[in-house]
């Protein structure tokens, strides 16, 4: 027996980690952690789950911290304070010393708090910094990556342009030393305790310099400062000296397709993406209680083995695959989590069949990055820049507003669906104002700008004619901006992207742009054009979406201003017969002057009917349109939506105003397969605009609706399916407003008239379709009756004229 327990002695005393062979990983300088920063409330907490799952799943080594910033009013509220291992750092969503709304900020400020006050921060060698959308997929060891002390690994980010200009110089004494980086960063403690103080004092710096905001110096969509933290780190680590090994292999977004060869190890899914019929926003997200919800899970993606029928291309496929396996992480992270708080066993199914079994097991073991480590951080940068650019050419996208209400709400929609559809490169909004209006103009920072005269009213003729500001705004542009932009991407302002336009997609290219048609222009077939082209035979219908090469736009800006001039003084061709203008009034001019000026230049379009649609048009089977133009009314059942009943109202600077919403998708139920591809596409650009508000007066730091009233929280959650769907819409639509504390009662009077007028529209036309039912109805049964007698009464005559035959017939006989 004795020696029976030596041996079992021995044998654990040679399986147990001795103390010595920790002292020695100790003294090799490897011990990590990883850290991650999040706010409390829900939209962080499903992503820390799908996070902290995918790192244990991925055999992450070492400690993983949560950085949870929350102010001291939400924690008592606060539900997920046993998601993870967590350290509460003191919130600067509201900066404490301007009061500026930056939750961004909370990453930089909460890294500080950990290094001044975490135990962990003395114990550790190296650090990993990760962003709470991601999905890891597989160990991140900076040695292995080719970390050094003084040279951090990081993703390449190659928007932040800043480095490259006036922005760097401004904010750091070696802009040479700039790197693009961001995502996942792997560095020294020693590094990370250099950097942070001004990684955070920098975030400060750039954001208060809102004068190098717009988006042709940072490169933010949105011209409004949200990516000052990317630029702190930047300048930051400028500053103190480090040179980063930039890896643009590492990371990737769902939806973008590999390298060849490459293996990512994190999958951020900061951008939508779709596979198939099936996608995915974190934005949609933004208020779900996913990770209370007992069982709830995001929709399931499709299946592998339908993903596999989907793409004949191999690497693309590859892409795909990534996308499936991001959700499907997630979900199976929520499954686990839901399990670890109680819940229920949940009802089988097949896909949580699929999450639980070997397959998938198979499909998502931890993944060993199998690039090459980095050393020259030259040649890293050359090759992401050739990855990102393709050798493809840079894009411009223009759209003309005025300062009103009715542009800016118009702005809000646009620009939001620009960013949501990964629009490339720079986006400018050209409004033209008067002196006199920009002086009480409420909403520069919109968009990223230009200012333009207005020409509503014509200098020289008088003539009020606000559609030639378009024409007159981009000659304004070109005249008086640089741009190193090859191509020109022109929109108007009431439409919604569904998708990135490009010149390389629709074969756009100098001497022949790219456009929609716009059949109703007539008067390219008759007189019109002969007055007012040399090649009337050269006129094409066309309008809506522009691409066009910069070359082109320089010779023929001028053209399409002064044709548009001389076909609006051209009033004895304003005729329906000769222009297509229903109105006769020659408020289409614009569009003759850019196809005639066209024309004149010999500029040949290519004309592509896959681009735009208008919401309440029969689709093309199988055609997705990039665009929606809702410049017509259009509606579902009960509910519809026209631009022009919006015209003077601000819901733009009306905290958590938004449009009556259109009816729940679920609700369409049509036999009529084209009649219910319609519908949908009309309720999804009706949800769109609403989305766009929401997310612009979220980002106004909006007061928070009312907790006491759960209709309220339905009405925020501009996702949520069918708060004001069907039935009577706009007194829905008031209600909810009118429940949102503290908003300014005054602002609400226009809206509620509006919805009051539409309503009362809505109301007459369906008396009036009722009234003309039953007057057809009336005549046919009157013309029904007149005939059954007319009959009865021939029929009549017939037996008796018959009868009378019959009985002289028979009197003859006798």
């Amino acid at each position: 027996m004795a020696a029976a327990a030596v041996a079992v002695v021995a044998a654990l005393l040679l399986l147990w980690p001795s103390p010595v062979s920790s002292e020695a990983a100790a003294g090799e300088g490897r011990r990590l952690h990883t850290l991650f920063s999040v706010e409390c409330g829900d939209y962080f907490d499903w992503q820390a789950v799908g996070l902290l799952h995918s790192l244990r799943k991925a055999g992450q080594p070492g400690g993983v911290t949560r950085l949870l910033s929350c102010a001291a009013d939400q924690l008592p509220s606060y539900r997920g304070l046993r998601i993870g291992h967590t350290l509460q750092v003191p919130s600067y969503s509201r900066h404490p010393r301007t009061g500026d709304w930056y939750p961004a900020i909370n990453k930089p400020a909460g890294v500080v708090h950990w290094l001044k006050h975490s135990v962990e921060a003395n114990n550790v060698d190296w650090v990993v910094i990760l962003d709470a959308d991601q999905i890891v997929r597989g160990p991140i060891i900076p040695w292995e990556l080719g970390a050094e002390k003084g040279k951090p690994v990081a993703a390449y980010y190659g928007y932040l342009k800043g480095c490259d200009n006036i922005l760097a110089q401004l904010h750091t004494a070696h802009p040479e030393f700039c790197d693009k980086v961001g995502g996942i960063l792997a560095m020294h403690i020693d590094d990370l305790r250099a950097l942070a103080p001004l990684w955070l004092s920098k975030t400060e710096e750039v954001r208060q310099d809102k004068s190098h905001w717009s988006t042709n110096i940072t490169g933010d969509i949105y011209g409004m400062g949200w990516i000052s933290e990317m630029y702190g780190y930047s300048f930051g680590a400028a500053e103190v000296g480090l040179r980063h090994k930039i890896n643009d292999d590492i990371m990737i977004y769902p939806g973008y397709t590999p390298r060849i060869g490459i293996d990512p190890l994190i999958l951020h899914y900061g951008l939508p993406f779709k596979v198939g019929n099936w996608s995915f926003s974190k934005l949609e997200h933004h208020e779900d209680g996913i990770a209370y919800d007992c069982n709830r899970l995001f929709p399931p993606p499709p299946f592998p083995r339908e993903v596999e029928m989907m793409e004949s291309d191999p690497n693309v496929k590859r892409g795909l695959y990534l996308s499936i396996e991001c959700i499907n992480t997630l979900n199976e992270g929520l499954v686990l989590h839901h399990a670890s708080v109680g819940c229920p066993k949940p009802q089988w199914s097949k896909y949580l069949s699929f999450l639980k079994s070997r397959r998938f097991s198979e499909l998502t073991k931890p993944k060993h990055w199998n690039g090459q480590t980095i050393e020259n951080r030259n040649i890293v940068q050359h090759v992401a820049s050739l990855k990102e650019d393709h050798k493809l050419p840079k894009i411009h996208t223009l759209f003309s507003t005025e300062c009103t209400p009715y542009f800016d709400w118009q702005t809000v929609g646009l620009m939001h669906s620009l960013r949501v559809s990964r629009q490339p490169g720079n986006i400018t909004r050209l409004l033209s104002c008067s002196d006199e209006d920009l002086k009480n103009y409420k909403g520069h920072d919109l968009a990223p700008t230009h200012y333009v005269p207005s020409m509503n009213r014509h200098p020289l003729t008088g003539d009020w004619y606000p559609a030639i500001n378009k024409p007159a705004a981009v000659l304004h542009w070109i005249s008086h901006v640089e741009t190193d932009a090859e191509f020109i991407v022109i929109l108007d302002a009431d439409m919604i992207m569904r998708g990135p336009i490009t010149p390389w997609e629709y074969g756009a290219k100098l001497g022949h742009p790219v456009s929609t048609p716009y059949e109703y222009l007539i008067g390219c077939d008759n007189i019109l054009a002969k007055i007012h082209t040399r090649n009337p035979s050269a006129c094409d219908k066309v309008g809506g979406v522009i691409i066009m090469h910069i070359d082109d736009l320089r010779r023929f800006a001028m053209l399409w201003l002064h044709k548009t001039e001389e076909v609006r003084a051209d009033k004895a061709h304003y005729a329906t017969n000769i222009t297509g203008d229903i109105y006769s009034s020659g408020w289409i001019s614009e569009m003759y002057g850019y196809s005639f000026a066209a024309a004149e230049l010999g500029l040949h379009h290519i004309i592509r009917r896959d681009i735009l649609i208008y919401p309440g048009y029969v689709p093309v089977p199988e055609v997705h349109y990039k665009v929606f133009h809702y410049g017509l009314r259009f509606g579902v059942g009960n509910w519809s939506f026209d631009k022009a009943d919006w015209r003077n109202v601000d819901v733009v600077n009306t905290c958590w105003a938004k449009f009556p919403e259109p009816p729940d998708p679920t609700t369409v139920m049509k036999e009529d397969q084209a009649a219910r591809e319609r519908d949908l596409l009309s309720i999804a650009c009706g949800r769109a605009l609403n989305k766009a508000l929401y997310w612009h007066h979220k980002s106004r730091d909006c007061p928070r609706p009312s907790p006491v009233d759960g209709a309220s929280k339905k009405f925020q959650k501009v996702t949520a399916s069918n708060d004001l769907g069907g039935g009577n819409t706009e007194q829905s639509f008031i209600h909810n407003i009118k429940q949102k504390s503290h908003i300014d009662v005054a602002k609400l009077k226009p809206i509620e008239r509006v919805a009051a007028t539409i309503s009362s529209v809505h109301r007459a036309r369906r008396l009036a379709r009722s009234s003309r039912i039953w007057i057809i109805a009336v005549w046919a049964a009157s013309v029904a009756v007149f005939l059954l007698v007319i009959s009865m009464f021939f029929t009549d005559r017939r037996r008796s004229v018959s009868r009378s035959r019959i009985s002289r017939s028979q009197k003859a006989h006798v």
